[in-house]
C-alpha cells in the first residue's frame, strides 16, 4: 500500500509537469500494478538472475540435495529448487512466491566453512523464511523498490528537460516543480526505509523457527559466527536483493550505522539462539 501511494504521487507530479495529472495518476497505477504482477510471478527469478544463482542438480551434489530433502519432509515442505553461487563470501537466501515454487540458493563459500549440522542450520532457516511466506513479502519488495527508483529517475529527469518556458514565470509551476524534485529524490529513500522494517523482524523469526525445525539451535548459532567471521563483500552485491541473504552481502566484520542494515546485528541473533 505504501509503495503504491509513494508510486502515485511520482506519477501525479510527472503528469503535472505536462499539465496532465490523471494522465499521471492513471499510468502510475498501471505500472504499479504490472510491476506487482512482475514481483509476485517473476520476482524471484529477478533475484536469482542478479546474484549469478545457478541451478544445483543432484548429481553434482548429492550429499547438500539430502540434507535439504531431508529438511523439507520434515517441515512438510515440497523440495525447492537448490541454487549454487559461485562466491567465496559465506552467504544464503531463499526466494519464490509460495512453497512450491521455492528456491533455495547458497554460495560455495558457505559449503566450504560450515560442518553439516551448521549447514543444516542455515538450510532450517531458510526454509523457515518458505514456510513463514517471508520470501514472498522479500522478493515482491524487491521489485517495489526498483520501481520506485526507476520512476524517480524519470521525474528528475523529465524535470531537467521540461525546466523552460512560460514555467519560469509560473509561481504554481515553480511550487510543483520544487516539490516533484522533493519526492523524486527522497523516494528511493523511502523506498529503502520500507525495506528495512520489512527484513529484521522476519530473520529474529526464521532463526527461532529454524531452530524449532532442528530442535538443535546451536548448529544455527556456530554457523552464524562462522559466517560472520568470515564476511567479505560479496562479488555481486545488489542492494535491491541485500535483505534475502542470511547475512548482509555488502558488509565484512561489522556495519557502518547498522542501525539501517537490512539485518539484525549477529550478535544479537547469537545470543537469542543460545538462550532458547
Amino acid at each position: 500500500m505504501l509503495f503504491s501511494v509513494v508510486i502515485i504521487a511520482i506519477g501525479w507530479i510527472l503528469g503535472a509537469q505536462y499539465q496532465e495529472p490523471q494522465f499521471g495518476i492513471l499510468a502510475a497505477v498501471i505500472l504499479s500494478t504490472l510491476f506487482s504482477l512482475i514481483s509476485y510471478f517473476a520476482g524471484d527469478k529477478t533475484a536469482l538472475i542478479t546474484t549469478g544463482a545457478k541451478r544445483l542438480k543432484k548429481e553434482e551434489h548429492p550429499e547438500m540435495w539430502r540434507l535439504v530433502e531431508n529438511l523439507a519432509i520434515t517441515a512438510g515442505l515440497p523440495m525447492p529448487k537448490l541454487y549454487l553461487i559461485n562466491d567465496p563470501s559465506p552467504n544464503a537466501f531463499a526466494t519464490g512466491r509460495n512453497p512450491e515454487h521455492a528456491s533455495v540458493a547458497v554460495t560455495t563459500g558457505l559449503l566450504q566453512i560450515l560442518e553439516k549440522k551448521e549447514l543444516e542450520g542455515v538450510i532450517a532457516h531458510e526454509l523457515s523464511h518458505v514456510k513463514n511466506y517471508d520470501i514472498l513479502i522479500m522478493t515482491v519488495v524487491i521489485i517495489l523498490v526498483g520501481s520506485i527508483a526507476l520512476l524517480s529517475d524519470i521525474l528528475l529527469r523529465s524535470m531537467f528537460f521540461r525546466g523552460g518556458g512560460d514555467r519560469k514565470n509560473n509561481q504554481a509551476g515553480l511550487v510543483l516543480a520544487l516539490v516533484g524534485l522533493g519526492l523524486a529524490i527522497l523516494s528511493p529513500f523511502i523506498a529503502e526505509i520500507i525495506k528495512l522494517a520489512v527484513s529484521r523482524s522476519r530473520e529474529y523469526l526464521a532463526d527461532a523457527s529454524g531452530s524449532l525445525l532442528t530442535r538443535y539451535p546451536e548448529g544455527l548459532a556456530t554457523a552464524l559466527e562462522k559466517i560472520h567471521a568470515h564476511a567479505k563483500p560479496m562479488k555481486k552485491a545488489n542492494h535491491a536483493t541485500a535483505h534475502l541473504f542470511i547475512n548482509s552481502p555488502f558488509t565484512g566484520k561489522k556495519d557502518f550505522l547498522s542501525m539501517f542494515s537490512t539485518h539484525p546485528p549477529m550478535e544479537e541473533r547469537i545470543q537469542r539462539l543460545r538462550s532458547m
